[in-house]
């Protein structure tokens, strides 16, 4: 997302918390850490969601320190899909980036409690499913003054649904198994989705270089067919074609291509 929402901050604040190891993971018994004045707990009902079953009920709890109810605190609840983040170089940066989606702001009632019924635990939106994980977080926030700057004074817990997701394949041909540079490597091949998804629309991405997760992408056609072409260069090196279907319970396919750049030096 590229303009400063609220849910890109939060999933920010909660990605930083997420790495130092201050978010508490909710239990039916959550206890306050020494100067907290809140305690936070959510949870999910079900807690495993597949194809043809997205629905969930979300609810949680606040409480004060001394474990009494908090009624009236406004707590912000949001669906986090989670990515696995592309790092061929093993630097330390987060492995995992996020794409937020707020539920949703309920108010704790007498008895402390927050629900948001039926909630879809879905991908919405436009992005690449190409390294998405199957275990989706739901994040509850509540910050006393309001200022997510300030996130000394915000209280957080997070749950995982797991998606179980479909197997799919992709089937391919190259028109030659050994290329140099300037030949052009051209890889034709369909893609098969589980019975009742439609292929169409189905990115699949053609990587030859180690460094770069692909050169080239195209998306099927309605049949599941497609075709990719790539100007082989001297230093091409790894040759993978991956599929990311545009459904999040219909997982991707990747398959190795067996092809020899003969430009490249020999060892």
């Amino acid at each position: 997302m590229s303009r400063k929402s609220l849910p890109t901050r939060l999933a920010a604040v909660t990605a930083l918390l997420l790495t130092a190891g201050a978010l508490s993971t909710p239990a039916a018994s959550a206890d306050a850490a020494p100067g907290d004045a809140y305690v936070l707990t959510v949870s999910t009902d079900p807690a495993t969601t597949d194809h043809d079953h997205r629905r969930v009920d979300v609810t949680g709890t606040v409480t004060k320190a001394d474990g009494t109810p908090a009624p009236h605190i406004p707590v912000t609840v949001e669906e986090v899909v989670r990515f696995t983040t592309w790092n061929p170089w093993g630097d330390p940066i987060d492995p995992t980036y996020y794409e937020p989606r707020e539920l949703g702001r309920p108010v704790s009632d007498a008895d402390g409690r927050f629900t948001i019924p039926d909630v879809d635990i879905d991908h919405v939106g436009t992005s690449s499913l190409l390294n998405v994980q199957q275990g989706v977080q739901i994040t509850a926030l509540y910050d006393e003054d309001g200022d997510l700057n300030t996130p000394q004074d915000g209280y957080f817990a997070d749950t995982t649904v797991t998606a179980d997701a479909r197997t799919s394949s992709v089937a391919h041909t190259v028109n030659r198994k050994r290329l140099k540079a300037g030949d052009i490597l051209i890889v034709q091949g369909r893609v098969t989705l589980p019975e009742g998804v439609e292929p169409g629309g189905t990115e699949v991405f053609l990587q030859t270089y180690w460094e770069s997760q692909y050169r080239v992408r195209t998306t099927a056609r309605a049949d599941g067919t497609f075709m990719l072409l790539a100007r082989i260069r001297d230093y091409d090196d790894t040759f993978t074609l991956r599929t990311a279907p545009r459904d999040m319970y219909v997982s991707g396919a990747s398959r190795s291509l067996p092809i020899t750049n003969t430009s490249l030096p020999r060892g």
